[in-house]
């Protein structure tokens, strides 16, 4: 291929499909994020409990979080990525919409209400970042396709920082819901401008088989790579789902007063914007999507074992140390991508959606096993065991995974 003058690499990362699904993942981590931002004053000034009606609320848009990711990836497939990027957010913005309006509700039931709300926006929420990495990964040149992917994450993680900066700022956390929806149909109507992947129309009327999601479970390599994406991806997770949203649990151990659950994601979120921008470019300058995540692999497991076991004796220490792990887990996008590269068009969209949606779902199961270790053991050491399970199989589907950086895209399974 030909090398891209700067001008000609920078009209492809910034190109519509770039921008539109930046934008869109913007939106979608600012809505995905807002209840657990607004869950303690939504819930008491609805006259519920924060504790187990937000549980259940929380766990309601999880599970519909895992079902859009099947549902969407199979429909990107079947019917067009662009179907998904339209579909996805009308939906969790008309849920976002409604939840602004929840104190107008009838108050019989209104915990089950709210569930509801949440699980249809999970739903929605489930499809628009595989939809847009799949769309921008088969847009872009091979060669700068970390980058467009990197863009797309970076700016769209920015998204945590302003849910957390609207609802200090709107006077409410029912406006806050209905920013997020208004956000989400004024993006609605510019994506009329965004066209469909090449790669996908020169696929859409070959007889193949399109979006089966049981496909990766009936063949033996298709399975064994679709459980290494996701293994890669559950650091990530660990460090929000545990070490972020947990942080309170650590303090008395740590010999801190008061930690904030909401700081310590903010911060976290901050590292992975810039660490999503970074891995991007880390990639294709080592020319290796496997090293460059093996690179934050390895540095996050570094900040981990000294915020656990050094001298983590203040706040501000922690929030530090959050940063730090957020930057060494920016690389959320990079893995989405190199799921979408182990695998042919026909399924791409469904593993790019389904991979972070099943990482997601498995935060339940990360924070079962944590308590689980705290019947016998400290704090720190439970959230250490939990996590040299979470790195070690991190480390071995990094290593073991094969190489996608350059590889043509044009293909079916």
């Amino acid at each position: 291929m030909q090398e891209l003058s700067l001008s000609s690499k920078l009209k492809y990362i910034f190109s519509i499909p770039v921008i539109i699904s930046a934008l869109g993942y913007f939106v979608d981590i600012y809505d995905l994020l807002l209840f657990g931002i607004v869950r303690i004053p939504s819930l008491k000034a609805l006259g519920l409990n924060p504790d187990t009606d937000g549980t259940f609320i929380l766990n309601a848009q999880m599970v519909g979080l895992l079902i859009g990711g099947i549902f969407w990836g199979v429909f990107g497939d079947k019917k067009g990525r662009l179907s998904v990027l339209f579909g996805s957010i009308l939906v969790y913005s008309l849920a976002n919409i409604a939840c602004g309006f929840l104190p107008h509700f009838p108050e019989k039931h209104l915990v089950y209400q709210y569930a509801a709300l949440r699980f249809i926006a999970g739903i929605g929420l489930a499809g628009e970042l595989g939809a847009g990495i799949t769309l921008v990964s088969e847009s872009l040149p091979k060669n700068l396709r970390a980058i467009g992917t990197s863009v797309v994450a970076g700016f769209g993680l920015m998204g945590a920082v302003v849910a957390q900066l609207t609802v200090e700022l709107a006077g409410g956390w029912n406006i806050s819901y209905i920013i997020g929806g208004i956000l989400g149909i004024l993006l609605l109507f510019l994506r009329i401008s965004v066209s469909e992947s090449g790669i996908y129309k020169n696929m859409e009327h070959q007889s193949v088989s399109k979006g089966n999601f049981f496909s990766f479970f009936t063949n033996k390599d298709r399975f064994i790579r679709y459980i290494k994406c996701i293994a890669i991806g559950l650091p990530t997770w660990y460090c929000i789902g545990i070490l972020a949203v947990l942080a309170n649990q650590f303090a008395p151990e740590l010999g801190i007063k008061d930690l904030s659950p909401g700081k310590a994601i903010m911060w976290a979120y901050i590292g992975i914007s810039v660490g999503d921008l970074a891995s991007g470019f880390i990639s294709h300058l080592l020319k290796s999507r496997k090293r460059a995540i093996l690179i934050m692999l390895l540095f996050t497991i570094i900040g981990v074992v000294i915020m656990l076991f050094g001298n983590t004796d203040t706040e501000t220490k922690y929030y530090i140390f959050c940063v730090w792990l957020g930057l060494g887990t920016g690389y959320w996008a990079m893995f989405v991508t190199l799921a979408a590269e182990q695998f042919g068009t026909n399924i791409r969209n469904t593993a790019t959606t389904t991979v972070p949606n099943m990482v997601r779902g498995f935060v339940p199961v990360m924070i079962l096993a944590f308590d689980f270790f705290k019947n016998d053991f400290s704090v720190i050491i439970s959230a250490a065991i939990v996590g040299a399970i979470v790195f070690g199989l991190a480390l071995y589907s990094s290593l073991t995974i094969s190489e996608t950086h350059n590889r043509d895209l044009e293909f079916t399974e």
